[in-house]
């Protein structure tokens, strides 16, 4: 259903509502209540359409406005900024590792008996992901309750010479403050969207503890071309008196962040490594996976600590060292955070934090996924060290015959060259690539829809992608045999046969000299699952395809797959890929 579709749907649903029922007759008599999937078929008609987004990047006016027009959205729903206050929040900023450091900080505060809210993005499966109440995202009733209050309040205030309602990220964060104050939580954790000064969440007036993560290049085209740009913008979320905690960072941006800091009066301080929290070799535990977690972990560590000293917590953990040595000051433009002896209840909290989507393994049957939603280089070297090591302590199988296949998409402006480029030492038999839709049709799946980008764009992407890894398997291995010369793209029009639109499982390209290529590319994520698994994942059930044209590379791939021992894949590029491979293999996250 298009953008005009779905608001003639909501339009439908008011007029139902407004006491029109008996024009729609074969309507349910609870339509009134505006259920789940209405309220998410409206709220992506918030999001903004493709050809818009282009001319607002090309507009872009004073982002400082753009705050204040949040400012004026928050108190149109019925809040004011003072009222945040009552929160108690958490704010987390950072390029890699902010919602890893979230759901540790979560977890840690939910067992002192805390009630805790966390706002996150993006979602993986259902947006209702995006707002927890202790750890558990929003129930559908609960969602659809607040959602309507807020969109109808926005509805009711409408200024005809202003923009009439925020959009898609902007209204969910409006609803959360809604969510978590009418639900009397404790304390919120807040994760950025993108940057930091400028975002939507930086109406926060009085947060009781910041935290930046490792810092990174990623949406350069919103927040700079250059690691210190970036920097200053993610310091925007310094406040004055409010205890702000990083990690350790590349020398110049960790300036930027001091200077950031002295100038809005906020304390900065560095965290020590997870090892000066640990004693008698006795290693803490981490829920999640892989050696770059260690540095969320005590980060999260240290946001909790100040929160609950803060707040007038007792026995939240024996400092070992309350001031940072003058040599160790000498050396850094920030001061080096107290170490302290970790609680009971942070140790556990670390060991049974959860946060799908990253450094995750799925075990089914004789395919092993290997799911992390990493798409900045940092994150993705990150994700290649966590991958060689998962894979290198599995049990190999007594005859050898193991296929590695890479699943990979990337969107926005990354630069997708230098992420593949960074996954070749993984040594993948093949390298699968398709757009984040689960299926062709969209239709049924409002929760994954995307208006910022379009079918077109995002096939001519993983064609280019595909391009790329062949260019640079040639590079890495020579005039090898089994690899084709480097394919001809052409532009979509010529590269599909048939409509992709219809019943293809794959896309061929239409040069023959790309015949025996190891990559492919597939029109969704349900397609691209059904040629790596072959049938053999018994939590897949793949759909039933009509008109299959296989590529001679599918075919012998093929059968590789269908004898192999063991099937190793690695899903990696794009949180959103990540949400829409959970969402085909775990069905209990669409429930």
């Amino acid at each position: 259903m298009g953008f005009r579709g779905l608001r003639a749907l909501h339009c439908a649903l008011r007029l139902v509502a407004a006491g029109g029922a008996r024009c729609f007759s074969t309507r349910p008599a609870r339509v009134p209540r505006m259920e789940y999937q209405d309220a998410i078929r409206t709220l992506n008609t918030l999001q903004t359409n493709a050809s818009y987004l282009d001319q607002v990047k090309r507009e872009r006016g004073d982002p400082q406005v753009q705050l204040e027009a949040m400012k004026g959205f928050l108190e149109r729903s019925g809040l004011k900024v003072e009222d945040l206050d009552q929160l108690n929040i958490i704010h987390v900023t950072g390029t890699k590792g902010k919602g890893s450091t979230c759901a540790f900080t979560e977890r840690i505060l939910r067992n002192y008996g805390l009630k805790t809210g966390f706002y996150s993005s993006p979602h993986l499966v259902q947006v209702r992901e995006r707002i927890r109440i202790d750890g558990q995202p929003i129930s559908k009733e609960l969602f659809s309750k607040y959602f309507w209050q807020v969109y109808n309040r926005l509805e009711e205030t409408k200024d005809p010479g202003h923009t009439s309602m925020p959009a898609y990220f902007r209204f969910l964060t409006i609803m959360a403050f809604h969510v978590f104050l009418q639900e009397k939580v404790d304390l919120a954790v807040v994760e950025v969207g993108i940057g930091g000064a400028y975002d939507c969440t930086n109406i926060i007036r009085k947060p009781i503890v910041c935290g930046v993560s490792s810092l990174g290049i990623d949406h350069t085209s919103i927040l700079g071309d250059t690691i210190e740009k970036i920097a200053w913008q993610k310091g925007g979320i310094f406040k004055p008196g409010v205890p702000a905690f990083t990690v350790p960072q590349p020398e110049q941006p960790l300036e930027v962040l001091r200077v950031r800091a002295r100038e809005s009066s906020c304390p900065l301080y560095l965290c020590p490594d997870l090892g000066a929290f640990e004693e008698d070799d006795q290693a803490l535990q981490l829920g999640l996976a892989g050696e770059h977690q260690r540095c969320n972990a005590t980060l999260a560590l240290q946001l909790s600590q100040a929160w609950l000293q803060r707040q007038g917590y007792q026995g939240t953990g024996e400092l070992k060292d309350l001031q940072p040595s003058a040599e160790l000051l000498g050396k850094r433009p920030v001061p080096l955070a107290p170490a302290f002896r970790p609680s009971g209840s942070m140790v556990q909290g670390l060991r049974d934090t959860e946060w799908l989507g990253r450094t995750q393994v799925l075990q089914h049957g004789p395919v092993t996924w290997y799911v992390d939603g990493a798409h900045t280089t940092s994150s993705v070297q990150a994700c290649v060290r966590w991958f060689r090591q998962a894979a290198l302590n599995e049990e190999k199988p007594v005859d050898g015959s193991e296929v590695r296949v890479l699943l990979f998409n990337a969107t926005g402006d990354r630069d997708t060259a230098a992420l593949l480029k960074l996954l070749l030492p993984c040594q993948f038999d093949y390298a699968v690539f398709c757009p984040n839709f689960t299926e062709v049709s969209a239709v049924g799946n409002a929760d994954q829809q995307n208006f910022n980008v379009t079918l077109e764009n995002m096939l001519t992407r993983c064609l280019e992608n595909q391009k790329k890894w062949n260019q640079l398997m040639e590079e890495k291995v020579g005039q090898d045999l089994w690899l084709s010369p480097r394919m001809q793209v052409e532009g979509v029009g010529s590269l599909l046969k048939p409509d992709p639109l219809r019943s293809p499982l794959l896309f061929v390209p239409s040069s023959e000299r790309a015949l025996n290529s190891n990559s492919l590319v597939f029109p969704c994520i349900s397609h691209a699952l059904q040629w790596i698994t072959q049938g053999r994942d018994p939590h897949f059930q793949a759909p039933a395809t009509k008109g299959l044209h296989l590529h001679p590379v599918a075919g012998s791939g093929a059968v590789l797959l269908k004898e192999a021992a063991a099937i190793r894949v690695l899903v990696t590029g794009s949180l959103h890929l990540v949400g829409g491979v959970l969402k085909l293999l775990d069905q209990s996250l669409s429930q």
